[in-house]
């Protein structure tokens, strides 16, 4: 039976995606003490030991159904340029799939919103140099722009190649097929509806708040195109 991602969501990451939220409402009211400890408490254990349930090495969740032959791996001259989706692609796919996974359906925040916070809070957002380093939710809320046919085996970084996920689906499928995981294409289901925008509201001027300024690339909010 085809599935939609290698294992389903805990209900703690979407508590953890709550406070977060709180959290970055505290800082753009200048509640900087509040936000803090609430990115401290979303460095969870639970988060973590989840996340490396399907990314890890050798688990039962990242382990292939069978191995497909074709289309196999190219050599790296041979795949298509460029390896990652443009900026004008990401800010496609975000209008298309919004802020959720489109595999596990769990909240996702991009990069460039982590590093801006870090450099408010480099104590309570840790991101070292190894994954049991990172923080839990940030790591596990990661947004990764993901190759449905891996790029590895042929795939474009076109719209139609490229979806959001999380860090999970993206490193526990690595560069095997959907088909070889039993998966789903994600556009066999639908993209998952909500207010989670992110944490992009950072990125805004609140009265008499707190904004982050990014030298990143904000996604336009206010989604409307959807498949």
């Amino acid at each position: 039976m085809r599935r939609t991602c290698l294992r389903g969501p805990i209900p703690e990451i979407e508590a953890a995606a709550r406070q977060l939220e709180d959290a970055a409402a505290a800082h753009c009211r200048g509640e900087h003490s509040v936000a803090e400890a609430l990115f401290r408490a979303t460095d969870s254990r639970i988060l973590w030991d989840w996340l490396d349930s399907v990314w890890g090495k050798q688990t039962i969740y990242n382990r292939p159904c069978r191995t497909l032959l074709h289309p196999a791996a190219l050599p790296r001259e041979r795949r298509a340029m460029p390896r990652a989706a443009t900026k004008a692609t990401r800010r496609l796919i975000h209008l298309r799939d919004g802020h959720y996974c489109r595999f596990c359906k769990i909240p996702v925040i991009r990069g460039e919103v982590r590093a801006a916070l870090r450099r408010d809070y480099p104590d309570a957002i840790p991101w070292g140099d190894t994954n049991a380093t990172q923080h839990a939710a940030f790591q596990l809320m990661w947004a990764q722009y993901d190759h449905v046919l891996p790029h590895a085996r042929g795939g474009s970084s076109e719209l139609e190649n490229v979806y959001l996920t999380c860090a999970a689906c993206n490193y526990g499928r690595g560069n095997f097929l959907l088909e070889e995981f039993d998966l789903l294409h994600p556009r066999d289901h639908p993209p998952r509806q909500g207010n989670w925008d992110g944490l992009e509201r950072i990125f805004e001027v609140p009265p008499g708040g707190s904004t982050i300024v990014a030298g990143a690339d904000p996604v336009p909010l206010g989604y409307s195109l959807r498949v």
